[in-house]
C-alpha cells in the first residue's frame, strides 16, 4: 500500500511539467510547419483584394508577400494609407488584403477653413481623425453620422449654454403720513428708501461667440427695497380773516396768487364758501383793483376750489401766521 501511495504522489508532482513540455512541443511544430514567406513563392494563387472598399479578384499571383504583390500591382500607399495584412506578409492561397485609402474633407470652424486627409467614413470619424474635438451641444453640417465624402466641407458652429446672472435695481415705494402737530411747512423724511436688487437668471445661448438665444430662468430676490415713509406736517395756524370775491388768471401756473395789501410771500388760505374746498397759497403780486374782490388766484389754484368757468367766486381768505 505504502508503494502504491509513493507512484501517486510523484505523478501528480510531475503530470503539469508533462502537460508545459506537450505544449510547447505543439507550438514548436506547428512555427516550423507553418508557410514560411517563400512557402508559396511560384506558386499561382489567388488573391482577393478590397481596395477603399472596392472588390477585386486577382488569379495566378506568383509573388511571395504582400508588399510584392502591392509594387507589381501599382497598388501604392501614400500618406496615411495603411494595408492589411503587412507588407511582409506572405502571401497565401485565397488570403484578402485590405487597402484603406485617405481622401480630403475641408473642415470649417473656430474662424479657420483647412483641409484634412482621413481613412474615416463618416463625419464624426473624420473630425476625430483629424483632432478635432466637439462638445455635445456643437452643431455638425453635415451630420455627424454623413458620410464623409472625397472633398466634403464640415462645418462646425461651437454652441455655448451658460447661465448668466443679471443684477436689476428694484425701485423702493413712497409711502406718505400727515401730522396735524407738525407745522405745514414742514416735510419730514421719517423712513428713509432704501433701493432693492433682484437678481434675474438667464439661459444663454451663443453660436460661435454670437448670442442667438436668451431665456429667463428665475428671478431672486437678493434685498428687500425698503418704503420711503415722508411725514408732511398739516398744521396751519390761521390770523385774521377776510371775505371777498376771488378771481382768476394765468400767470405763473402755481399756487399763486395776487392781493392789493398783504406782503409779497405771505401765504393765505382761501376757501371757497361754496363748497368748502380750500387752498393755500403765496401772494407773490397785486391786485385785483376791483370793487369787492380781494384776491386773484393762479389759475391752477382757483381750479382746486371750483371750475374756472365760474369766473368770480366768494371766498373766505385767512392770514397764515406759522
Amino acid at each position: 500500500m505504502l508503494g502504491k501511495r509513493k507512484i501517486k504522489i510523484q505523478i501528480r508532482k510531475w503530470f503539469p511539467l508533462a502537460i508545459v513540455m506537450g505544449f510547447g512541443v505543439l507550438v514548436l511544430s506547428i512555427f516550423f510547419s507553418w508557410p514560411k514567406a517563400d512557402y508559396f513563392a511560384g506558386i499561382p494563387k489567388d488573391i482577393f483584394l478590397s481596395d477603399n472598399g472596392l472588390e477585386f479578384s486577382f488569379r495566378g499571383v506568383t509573388e511571395k508577400t504582400v508588399g510584392e504583390f502591392l509594387m507589381v500591382h501599382h497598388l501604392t500607399l501614400g500618406g496615411k494609407e495603411t494595408a492589411f495584412p503587412v507588407s511582409e506578409t506572405a502571401l497565401t492561397p485565397g488570403m484578402r488584403i485590405f487597402v484603406v485609402r485617405t481622401h480630403e474633407v475641408v473642415v470649417q470652424a473656430d474662424g479657420k477653413r483647412q483641409s484634412y486627409q482621413v481613412q474615416a467614413r463618416s463625419v464624426g470619424e473624420a473630425l476625430a481623425e483629424s483632432g478635432i474635438t466637439l462638445d455635445e451641444d456643437d452643431i455638425v453640417k453635415p451630420d455627424r453620422g454623413a458620410v464623409a465624402e472625397r472633398g466634403l466641407t464640415i462645418v462646425i458652429t461651437r454652441v455655448v449654454i451658460e447661465e448668466q446672472t443679471v443684477d436689476k435695481i428694484v425701485a423702493f415705494e413712497k409711502k406718505a403720513n400727515e401730522d396735524d402737530k407738525l407745522s405745514w411747512r414742514k416735510t419730514v423724511v421719517t423712513q428713509k428708501g432704501e433701493k432693492g436688487l433682484d437678481r434675474l437668471v438667464y439661459r444663454v445661448s451663443t453660436h460661435d461667440g454670437k448670442e442667438v438665444n436668451r431665456k429667463l430662468l428665475r428671478t431672486e430676490r437678493a434685498k428687500e427695497p425698503v418704503t420711503e415713509i415722508v411725514t408732511q406736517g398739516t398744521y396751519v395756524k390761521l390770523g385774521k380773516k377776510h371775505s371777498g370775491g376771488a378771481s382768476w388768471y394765468a400767470w405763473t401756473g402755481t399756487m399763486a396768487a395776487a392781493n392789493p395789501w398783504l406782503p409779497k410771500g405771505s401765504y393765505v388760505k382761501v376757501t371757497n364758501t361754496e363748497n368748502g374746498k380750500s387752498v393755500i397759497v403765496v401772494i407773490n403780486d397785486r391786485g385785483p383793483f376791483v370793487p369787492g374782490r380781494i384776491i386773484d388766484l393762479d389759475k391752477v389754484a382757483f381750479a382746486k376750489i371750483a371750475s374756472v368757468g365760474a369766473g368770480v367766486i366768494y371766498v373766505k381768505m385767512e392770514e397764515i401766521i406759522n
